[in-house]
């Protein structure tokens, strides 16, 4: 057993709980509180940067309140012997009660997941009858849709897209090596990383370039369109054909059914 004051004087609890030394059960509340209100940052992170992809109507502070569930799950069956550092493996746990949440909400009103589907199947029949990326425009045609429901469909078919590829993400990192069926290693993350990259190679160049501008560069959908010289529309438009053939590139390849 520990001397609390002791360790208290050398390091703070979530050093001392990040070491192995004690575990979450036998910290005092107060140790516990500390331990969380440091961790309690990465929440708000996490929840902004997948509020980003979301709908208006997706209030923050319930990403927040299944975040912090998350981390209190993450450490109450953390153990050292995973081999891993604590942040990454609450990092795990966090986004996946964010995501959980996010399905029992089931966010997606249903006309509009109707709209989703009606132009998720418009744009492949279009790619199909003519070799490219149908425009706005011509999945107004195709659709029968207004062309202000073209685009809030093609917004949601992306937020979904994004919620997807998050769950395959989540789904991969519980399918590889575990103790005791949890979360191993960062080396799951570099093994999807390079399951991705091969799909990434079969997108088309103005599909590569969008990611490229959007992730690797850290531009945003304007300055993207700008570069580009297409519209914002149109780069949301490349931006959700590129996640939706990657999402089902994925699935066919490994069998993860992000559905």
């Amino acid at each position: 057993m520990r001397s609390t004051a002791l360790c208290i004087e050398q390091s703070p609890p979530w050093e001392i709980f990040e070491a192995g030394q004690t575990s979450w059960e036998d910290f005092s509340p107060q140790e516990q509180e500390e331990i969380v209100r440091h961790y309690a940052p990465k929440i708000r992170f996490l929840a902004l940067r997948l509020k980003s992809r979301l709908p208006r109507n997706i209030e923050l502070n319930e990403m927040i309140s299944s975040g912090t569930l998350g981390l209190m799950e993450a450490l109450g069956k953390f153990r050292p012997q995973m081999g891993i550092r604590f942040e990454t493996y609450a990092e795990s746990r966090i986004r996946g009660a964010m995501l959980d949440e996010l399905r029992r909400l089931d966010w997606f009103p249903r006309s509009l997941r109707q709209r989703v589907r009606v132009i998720d199947e418009a744009i492949h029949k279009l790619e199909h009858k003519t070799g490219h990326q149908p425009s706005e425009e011509e999945l107004r045609e195709e659709t029968g849709l207004e062309l202000s429901e073209v685009r809030q469909g093609l917004e949601a078919l992306q937020n979904q897209l994004w919620l997807s590829l998050d769950a395959i993400e989540n789904s991969v990192a519980t399918d590889g090596p575990s103790a005791g069926g949890e979360p191993f290693s960062d080396t799951v993350r570099k093994e999807l990383v390079e399951r991705v990259a091969p799909l990434v190679d079969r997108l088309t160049p103005r599909e590569k370039l969008v990611l490229s501008l959007y992730y690797t560069d850290g531009m945003n959908m304007r300055e993207t369109a700008e570069i580009m010289g297409i519209t914002e529309g149109r780069v949301s438009q490349l931006h959700a054909q590129a996640l939706n053939r990657l999402r089902k590139d994925f699935a066919s390849a490994y069998g993860h059914d992000s559905e």
